[in-house]
């Protein structure tokens, strides 16, 4: 039998020699003395962290500018509910998390999937005639955001496509985009509401598609989709045979004048994936809880989908154990009063800050129907000295310490996106701000500010 001696010998300064021998029966014969390679240090990023772009950081920490120190600064950038202490969630969630905490029962591991009493809770809360459910059809998740994760990662191959609503969440890009997968972004109508361009939506797909995503309501719009919409684009998805990825984090977050429809309780064969969560109904984005609902009747995504998705959740081990030991008295004993209270709220400042902006020469604010936003187009050739958005907002904050997200954030330019969440007061005063900033530099048809005209 032939054998193999591989020694390495050195000493001192002098780099290791590897000395080797090669005995082939019984006799010996050296291959030599190969210097060692001296080992070197080449740590690098991977491919997928380079790929992974946020445009809302890029944008916004690319605006090194200074609030005005003579004016406090008031923010309607940041989707959380909970930054101005106006909108506490309710105290039965308060209460099902400590008696959750004071049980000791969840402080280790549940399944990867979520706790099987937790996922029948989900199920048995969603589930509706329309579109039944059962803890099998539902996943838990880190929060909304790692449903959508996995929902992509679980649908789209890197060289494929997904389609992306403009304006529309950034995240969705900035996942698809670090995956190697490709966005295609359709459009979005203001003069109608925010609805879909169906046209242009069906023209971009092609046999590398590999899934749409809707998001209803809207964020960064506030847009909520009618039924009659949500079933013409149901007959896109199913014409083309495109699962649909529905974000539907502001499920139920919508005014009293309008009604929500979940996009699978519409769907007789398109396969759906929504995903939720407990951030933005209950006021509770930090604790992290989300979901998939898989919607499948026609057994399109068969095991193959609930596989993957399996698969995938095994990654890092589910959502916080100690919400999901809350999750079922969350959702089952929180009072109808508090989201109403939520929405009277959401509502009432959504007209406030309407009307305010509405009277404001330069801006057209286009009505919210629910969630936590309000769009609002700068008309850019009444701010020549502004080139984009991004400028706009900028000077906003220098001059009049008012900070709302440029819609080129959202691919949207020449729009800026205010949020809806804080104190109505608050609002009265950033519009207020808004209203002198835009008096001072509009210019009208002529190209003269109209304060001087008026003299």
């Amino acid at each position: 039998m032939d054998s193999y001696l591989i020694q390495v010998n050195g000493c001192g300064d002098h780099a290791p020699i590897l000395d080797v021998h090669l005995k082939t029966n019984g006799s010996s014969m050296s291959l030599g003395k190969v210097k060692g390679r001296k080992p070197r240090w080449a740590v690098r990023a991977s491919e997928m962290s380079k790929k992974t772009f946020n445009p809302v950081r890029a944008i916004v920490d690319s605006m090194k500018v200074e609030p005005n120190p003579k004016k406090a600064m008031i923010s309607l950038s940041l989707g959380d509910p909970t930054v101005f202490g106006n909108l506490p969630t309710n105290d039965e969630v308060t209460r099902a998390m400590k008696e959750a905490l004071d049980s000791g029962r969840y402080n280790g591991y549940a399944p990867s999937v979520g706790y099987q009493s937790c996922r029948e809770a989900v199920a048995a809360y969603y589930n509706c005639p329309e579109a039944p459910l059962k803890a099998q059809d539902v996943i838990l998740t880190s929060g909304c955001s790692q449903a959508i994760e996995l929902a992509l990662a679980v649908l789209a191959n890197p060289g494929q496509n997904i389609l992306v609503p403009r304006p529309g969440f950034s995240l969705y890009k900035t996942l698809a985009l670090s995956m190697g997968i490709e966005v295609k972004l359709y459009n979005l109508l203001p003069e109608k509401s925010w609805e879909i361009d169906l046209k242009h939506l069906e023209s971009l797909v092609d046999e590398k598609t590999a899934c749409l995503i809707v998001n209803n309501p809207s964020n960064p719009c506030g847009s909520v989709f009618s039924k009659s919409h949500l079933q013409k684009i149901l007959a896109v998805a199913s014409r083309q045979c495109v699962p649909i990825l529905a974000d539907e984090i502001y499920g139920d977050m919508v005014f009293a004048d309008c009604k929500y429809e979940p996009i699978a309780t519409l769907s007789t064969n398109v396969p759906i994936l929504s995903c939720g969560g407990l951030a933005k109904r209950w006021l509770v984005p930090g604790w992290r809880m989300g979901w998939i609902l898989i919607h499948d009747r026609r057994d399109i995504f068969g095991n193959e989908i609930r596989d993957g998705l399996l698969r995938l959740s095994q990654r890092i081990l589910g959502p916080c154990t100690i919400v999901q030991g809350a999750l079922e008295r969350i959702l089952n004993r929180t009072p109808p009063e508090f989201y109403h209270n939520t929405l009277s709220i959401l509502k009432s400042n959504a007209d406030l800050c309407y009307a305010a902006l509405s009277a404001i020469p330069g801006l057209k604010p286009v009505r919210p129907a629910g969630a936590m936003y309000l769009m609002v187009e700068i008309e850019m050739e009444h701010f020549p000295e502004f080139e984009n958005d991004v400028e706009f907002t900028e000077r906003l904050i220098s001059e009049q310490s008012v900070f709302c997200l440029p819609a080129t954030c959202f691919e949207y330019p020449n729009f800026f996106r205010v949020v809806i969440t804080v104190p109505a007061e608050m609002i009265l005063e950033a519009c207020s701000r808004i209203q002198e900033f835009c008096e001072m530099h509009y210019q009208g048809a002529e190209g003269v500010p109209d304060m001087e005209c008026d003299k």
